[in-house]
């Protein structure tokens, strides 16, 4: 059984200061999601950012190739394809995940936006911290924060309302 540690509320909240943030840095931004979750969160920035004037260019990274886990995640992980409609060489790129836990999905992502080009600048924007890190990576802008036990499972959960859920998962 899952428990939700953030409500819809607290989630649209914190999207409403992330972007708040995020603008403080332009007005022309690039975005790029972290299938699943962070896509979802970046897609809610976006829609904020582009009501308060921003333009904003959007991309979408699914990173399973770039994982360092990948012989333990099964035999037919669950692939979607990248889309960065425009190269990220001298760009200031957010980053944009659901879930900050071990750093180790950001690793991840790093590597594949360097195969897009050289960024002047790679920020990180996360909607939930939960601390745990198992790397020296660390957000620019976190919308909320949760210090959650190693042994819980936390998530977004994106159908109707928004909310953050925890769950145990070992003891």
């Amino acid at each position: 059984m899952a428990d939700v540690i953030y409500d819809n509320a607290a989630v649209n909240a914190a999207l409403d200061r992330m972007a708040k943030a995020i603008r403080c840095h332009g007005d022309s931004l690039t975005l790029i999601g972290i299938e699943r979750g962070g896509a979802q969160v970046a897609d809610a920035i976006q829609r904020r950012l582009e009501e308060a004037g921003c333009e904003v260019e959007r991309g979408n990274m699914d990173i399973s190739f770039y994982r360092d886990d990948l012989d333990t995640i099964g035999a037919n992980p669950e692939v979607r394809p990248s889309h960065m409609p425009f190269d990220v060489s001298g760009r200031t790129v957010w980053l944009v995940d659901d879930v900050l836990y071990t750093g180790r999905t950001i690793r991840a992502a790093l590597g594949e936006v360097f195969d897009y080009g050289r960024p002047d600048c790679v920020r990180l924007a996360v909607l939930l911290d939960r601390g745990g890190r198992q790397l020296p990576i660390a957000p620019d802008v976190a919308g909320l924060m949760h210090a959650a036990d190693p042994g819980c499972s936390v998530k977004l959960v994106t159908e109707g309302d928004w909310h953050i859920v925890q769950r145990r998962v070992r003891s």
